[in-house]
């Protein structure tokens, strides 16, 4: 009775393997077997971007002790706010340090540093907050990052202008063997995103003095390259 039951389960289960093994040949062989082309298309593009990200800092330091850090920011503000930037939106402090070693070792008063982020959306209001700032003092501005606000649905044009790519290139290849594209196998995204690069490099700045006063000319950024690559399986007919 037992030897029955261990002969019924292996066949059984030798049954299941020969149905699966068939089902995964079966599959494979409807793949394979009907005339397939496979292209690759990358397409790319760059974009100026809208997102430019400085960090400010300013220190005690800087002035010798002689201005308060709260003096300061309140110029720096001031400042901002007079070029028409929207100092609630687009500025936040990053961080705040105070230099406690300094004050323990010289029992001095404490020399205060606070870091700004600030966001601006041009390359020429960088320029114009970089001067505004170093005609009150504050030259420790730096450029941190780029980036394009609308990078997630261009990510999407391009792979939709990839595949098309791949039709046309298809197209192309089975036309001088009179035959015709049919409907795509296999559709596989390679790599859709950004080129790395220096981020946030200045391309070009360049300054004009008039009556005293430096104002930005001609000042913008690295252009950001956004590229897709798609691979693509089409059935011949």
């Amino acid at each position: 009775m037992k030897k029955s039951n261990l002969q019924e389960n292996v066949c059984k289960t030798l049954l299941l393997f020969l149905l699966l093994s068939f089902t995964s040949y079966g599959q494979n062989k409807n793949f394979i077997d009907q005339p397939y082309l496979e292209t690759t298309a990358r397409v790319d593009t760059l974009v100026i971007p809208d997102r430019i990200f400085l960090s400010i800092r300013i220190a005690e330091a800087d002035t010798k002790g002689k201005t308060s850090v709260e003096k300061l920011e309140n110029k720096m503000e001031e400042k901002l706010k007079s070029l028409g930037i929207d100092t609630e939106k687009q500025l936040t402090l990053s961080d705040l340090a105070s230099n406690f070693k300094k004050y323990f070792l010289r029992k001095t008063d404490v020399q205060k540093d606070k870091e700004y982020s600030l966001l601006v959306y041009d390359a020429v209001m960088a320029g114009k907050v970089i001067i505004g700032l170093e005609s009150i003092g504050v030259s420790n501005v730096n450029l941190t990052k780029t980036e394009y606000s609308k990078i997630e649905k261009l990510k999407i044009d391009l792979r939709q202008e990839a595949v098309r790519a791949a039709k046309k290139q298809a197209e192309a290849m089975v036309r001088p063997l009179g035959q015709k594209l049919g409907h795509a196998l296999y559709i596989s995204d390679l790599n859709t995103g950004i080129q790395p690069m220096m981020e946030g490099r200045v391309a070009r700045v360049q300054m004009l003095k008039e009556a005293d006063e430096q104002q930005p000319i001609a000042i913008e950024f690295e252009k950001i390259k956004i590229e897709s690559t798609v691979n693509v399986k089409f059935a011949i007919q």
